[in-house]
């Protein structure tokens, strides 16, 4: 993903950074998944919580945006990054209400509505091998320096979920497709996998990805986390 700590105050500089997955993954701290799900006839109701707690070195400063009074102007320094640590904590929870369009012993198709709350609060201490000049009288930015912030985004969200039974036995294709906005210019979340039921609930394994994209002020400018899960869901 990419963070941006603006805008920055008259005459101040702040950086945009590059947050590499390959790298923070290497010092994941903590990460937690939990969904649950009540249902009653056709209509259903249902809670998402993901919990992170990452952070990493080798990451990059892309830019540094100035303000030299008249408003920020960003400024390219790729080229000149030295090394960056970013250390993200943020909570993403989804909340949905829904009602079965299809509901049959093969096959189940829910239509869903709610809203995706995400709340993040990232540090970074950055390096860049040399000082960067401000344009039109701005200060220069530092080689070194550190900065924490923080944010919440909220978005309503629409979207489709279900699954579908393979053959006669026992075997099923879950999935989940939703989309909105709001406090995001767009954010969404695709989850395919395959699973496997038995009397007491299900095991099953997807690949799950889910990305946002912003605009204006906010602390993120994208972000996707994406990748396998494997889990188990117990019926009562």
């Amino acid at each position: 993903g990419t963070l941006r700590y603006g805008p920055p105050a008259a005459g101040g500089a702040t950086p945009t950074v590059s947050v590499d997955a390959d790298t923070i993954l290497g010092d994941l701290n903590f990460a937690m998944m939990v969904t649950a799900d009540a249902r009653k006839n056709r209509w259903s109701i249902s809670t998402d919580l993901i919990y992170l707690d990452l952070s990493g070195d080798k990451n990059g400063v892309k830019s540094i945006d100035f303000n030299p009074g008249p408003g920020p102007i960003n400024v390219s320094s790729t080229a000149l990054d030295a090394g960056t640590d970013v250390k993200i904590k943020g909570a993403i929870w989804s909340l949905v209400g829904g009602y079965a369009v299809v509901d049959n012993p093969r096959d189940t198709l829910d239509v869903i509505a709610g809203f995706r709350y995400f709340d993040l609060e990232a540090t970074t201490d950055w390096r860049i091998s040399a000082t960067v000049t401000g344009p039109l009288g701005a200060a220069n930015s530092a080689r070194f320096g550190s900065i924490k912030q923080s944010d919440q985004i909220l978005d309503a969200i629409v979207g489709v979920r279900g699954r579908s039974k393979v053959g006669d036995g026992n075997w099923f294709i879950p999935y989940h497709l939703d989309a909105g906005g709001g406090d995001s210019t767009l954010t969404w979340q695709g989850v395919l996998g395959v699973g496997y039921t038995y009397k007491w609930g299900d095991v099953g394994i997807v690949y799950r990805y889910l990305a946002y994209k912003m605009s204006g002020n906010k602390l993120i400018e994208d972000l996707a986390v994406a990748g396998p899960a494997l889990g188990a869901t117990f019926r009562f």
